[in-house]
């Protein structure tokens, strides 16, 4: 494991004396998402160097020697072989290229990135670091796809359900496409309570801390609309989803240069969230639910978009149908649940850039559980059920999931303790890491 999360000139230093026989990963950010691509990666000896910013008041990626503050979850793990920050690409793309392509030149090898949240991702397609492969595809591909007012025209045009939305006339001068109603004739068709959500979400969650704001009359919606139109942001109007509490699925792929053909995917359900209704997933199963993965791999193809992806649907249950809500082009929280279902997504991106070979012998019935998260559920929730039975809480307790049964972890294996331990460490301290994912 790498013993220290290094500054970039430690980081630089140590890897100098490192020796790679093939190209080494890239793994950005560091949390449990970056764990769950290390730990996919480390089952086939691909060697993973974590790169994250800084965390806390260390002084950031420019310290000159030493180590910096870091809560992520990664590092610690046996998956990872170094560990280190590098400067946030949303503060300084330049920055970030150069020491993208500095840690490469010390590795003496050319490298893999992986993005695992969505500044990482674009951030390495835009800077395009020498020596550095994207096994996705370019920034312009992935701006269509992140684009939600671009996808729900697609949807529209390959008969995709999707949720009623409007481009608002108020922030047209910012939007990609001409918009389809004003504030008031939006208000008219859609209804109190409603979304409003931005096209392109990165400048509207960093001006709004979040990427999605619920509004509950006239005067709400106008005032979110207004802020957004002074930021130059372009928002829509989204109809609010009656939505089929643990019916949430979305289809985790990799779609190869070779087009749909030759994805692998799992359908994987979020039946538990935490918090219930709106969290973030903290039980996931793999599903049989073949229109969602025709329908998921059918907007991927039209934009031509390849790489590892998660298209989420949500259950309408007043139209009776899945509706797509969005696309992530990259690594998500619980892809370790189709790495342990049989389709290694990491693994396969990995190779189809690199002379490395992965082919799945096939995908079997998995469950994925975060921990931490079903805990606190159970815990603080009276109305909510145990679905884990006698057996696999046995299993976890054991660590004898790790050797049978269909169940695997987000953060907590007893094989490779260190980043549980991290957790642990972490949980009970007045200091919040920056990022759920």
């Amino acid at each position: 494991m790498a013993d220290t999360f290094r500054s970039t000139e430690g980081l630089i230093d140590a890897l100098a004396d490192a020796d790679f026989d093939r190209p080494p990963a890239l793994v950005s950010n560091a949390h449990i998402t970056g764990l769950g691509v290390a730990r996919a990666l480390d089952a086939h000896d691909v060697p993973v160097i974590a790169l994250d910013r800084a965390g806390g008041d260390a002084g950031g990626a420019g310290a000159e020697t030493g180590t910096v503050t870091h809560d992520g979850l990664a590092p610690p793990s046996d998956a990872v072989d170094f560990a280190g920050a590098v400067t946030y690409p949303l503060d300084d793309l330049d920055g970030f290229r150069e020491d993208v392509e500095a840690i490469v030149d010390a590795a003496g090898a050319e490298a893999v990135a992986f993005g695992c949240m969505d500044e990482w991702a674009l951030s390495y397609a835009e800077a395009d670091p020498d020596g550095v492969r994207l096994p996705f595809a370019g920034s312009d591909t992935l701006d269509d796809v992140l684009n939600k007012s671009e996808l729900y025209a697609t949807c529209e045009r390959l008969g995709v359900p999707y949720p009623e939305t409007y481009r608002l006339a108020e922030t047209a001068a910012a939007g990609t496409r001409e918009a389809d109603a004003t504030v008031d004739e939006a208000a008219e068709a859609l209804g109190f309570p409603l979304v409003v959500k931005p096209e392109l979400k990165r400048d509207f969650e960093e001006a709004f801390g979040t990427n999605v704001i619920e509004v509950a009359d006239r005067g709400e919606f106008a005032d979110v609309v207004a802020a957004a139109s002074d930021a130059g942001i372009a928002v829509m109007a989204q109809k609010r989803v009656d939505i089929a509490t643990g019916r949430d699925h979305s289809l985790a792929s990799y779609v190869p240069p070779s087009g749909r053909d030759d994805a692998l995917a799992v359908v994987g359900n979020a039946a538990v969230r935490y918090p219930r209704n709106f969290g973030t997933s903290c039980l996931v199963e793999t599903a049989d639910e073949p229109a969602i993965e025709e329908r998921a791999l059918a907007v991927l193809d039209d934009a031509d978009y390849h790489g590892i992806s998660e298209a989420e649907f949500v259950y309408d249950e007043a139209r009776g149908e899945f509706l797509l809500l969005d696309v992530n082009t990259r690594p998500w929280k619980w892809i370790s649940m189709p790495v342990a279902a049989g389709a290694n997504l990491p693994m396969a991106a990995y190779a189809a850039v690199t002379d490395a070979s992965y082919e799945s012998d096939g995908v079997e019935l998995t469950r994925w559980v975060y921990l931490r998260d079903y805990l606190s559920l159970l815990a603080g929730d009276d109305a909510f059920w145990d679905q884990l039975s006698a057996a696999d809480w046995r299993r976890l307790v054991s660590g004898a999931f790790e050797r049978e049964g269909n169940l695997t972890t987000g953060v907590y294996r007893p094989s490779d303790p260190g980043p549980a331990a991290k957790l642990f460490e972490t949980e009970f301290v007045d200091r919040e890491y920056y990022c759920s994912c």
